[in-house]
């Protein structure tokens, strides 16, 4: 038998948690973690080094995958990015920090 019949390709190790947030392996390490890290130019070892609960061969096969698929991965991460603005302004509204200090300080010098 020749060394191709026993290859068999296996699906990246990619899942999508209850959030729909793209987890590597049985990690919580993050999608965009991993690529952020590949395209600041780390190595998959020194990705390793900053991920240690990842293993070597998945992060080989995230950079794979991103890269077989580049235009899919970063529509998905460009929708995570405009998910992520708009949670902050969100937050930003909701609860405003504009003269946080200024009311902290004031409260402070009227107790004493």
């Amino acid at each position: 038998m020749a060394l191709l019949d026993f290859l068999i390709a296996q699906p990246p190790p990619l899942r999508a948690d209850a959030h729909g947030v793209v987890r590597v392996g049985k990690t919580r390490v993050r999608l965009d973690s991993v690529l952020h890290a590949y395209k600041c130019g780390f190595s998959a070892e020194e990705i390793l080094r900053k991920f240690p609960a990842l293993e070597l061969a998945d992060i080989h096969a995230v950079i794979a995958y991103y890269l077989w698929y580049r235009d899919e991965v970063e529509q998905y991460l460009e929708e995570r990015q405009r998910g992520e603005e708009e949670a902050l302004r969100e937050i930003d509204e909701r609860f405003p920090t504009a003269g946080v200090r200024e009311r902290l300080l004031s409260r402070r010098d009227s107790s004493l």
